[in-house]
């Protein structure tokens, strides 16, 4: 099975890769990527196993959704599409990176204790969002400016003769990420950006392998030792010198540490 395939979700029309055979393992990607961004995970956990990722909604071939999202939504989406794509499946091994991770989080969290629990039988972290960090003192200064400037657009009329001030404020002031992103996906990231999982993660007593690399300046090192205490069943391996793709930048190593896990040595 090596295949590029699409399936509908209500209105969403949802582009997915799936390839390989054995046991299920769902991939999801990080915000704003795609799943052909890991290509070479997929290709290699392949090798020994069913997997399926798909482009989430508003990224890569998948359509954006008609309202914005917030955390509970994606994990919905999660379920629907592995029930229209795998019907039945269960003892899933979910990988996610980054904003799939925080995604999973929520979604082994939120199944724990619960009937459904046995859908996730393990969890891959790769550079994982889920801890919201403390701003740095140029950060709430650069938020307060921004507070400050939204008050006199909105207080003194122009957001509403100008439209585009208000969405011109919004880009100068966001991230990147935020500046590319369409009207409903900003809005989407902004639900899910500040959700902090920490008091959530003792919930998640499965085996957590959580994949980081050293000089990662979107999420922390530091949040993946954090997790690490909090979930039960964690542990840590560290790419040493990557950032937050350490599967692209040290993809040796991290193969090393996947075929580890997921049982593909020899």
């Amino acid at each position: 099975m090596d295949a590029e395939k699409t399936l509908t979700l209500g209105t969403m029309k949802v582009r997915y890769r799936e390839e390989g055979s054995g046991p299920l393992l769902v991939v999801l990607h990080g915000w704003g990527a795609g799943i052909d961004l890991y290509d070479g995970i997929i290709r290699q956990a392949a090798a020994g196993y069913h997997v399926i990722g798909p482009d989430l909604p508003g990224c890569g071939g998948t359509d954006e959704p008609d309202e914005p999202m917030d955390l509970d939504d994606y994990v919905s989406f999660v379920r629907r599409f592995l029930d229209a794509a795998c019907p039945g499946a269960d003892h899933v091994t979910f990988l996610g990176h980054s904003h799939g991770g925080r995604i999973l989080i929520r979604m082994a969290a939120s199944l724990a204790g619960t009937a459904e629990e046995s859908l996730i039988d393990r969890l891959i972290l790769v550079d994982s969002a889920g801890i919201v960090p403390e701003k740095t003192p140029a950060q709430k200064k650069k938020a307060a400016r921004y507070k400050r400037y939204k008050t006199l657009l909105t207080k003194t009329g122009i957001a509403k003769l100008f439209p585009g001030a208000l969405q011109a404020l919004q880009k100068k002031f966001g991230s990147a990420d935020y500046a590319a992103a369409s009207p409903v996906m900003r809005k989407c990231m902004v639900n899910v950006v500040n959700t902090d999982l920490t008091a959530e993660m003792p919930r998640i007593k499965i085996p957590v392998l959580l994949i980081w690399g050293t000089e990662d300046r979107d999420t922390p090192l530091s949040d993946g030792r954090k997790m690490e205490q909090l979930m039960p069943e964690a542990g840590l391996a560290e790419i040493p010198g990557a950032g937050h793709f350490s599967f692209l930048e040290n993809p040796y190593l991290f193969s090393r540490i996947l075929a580890s896990f997921l049982g593909l040595d020899g």
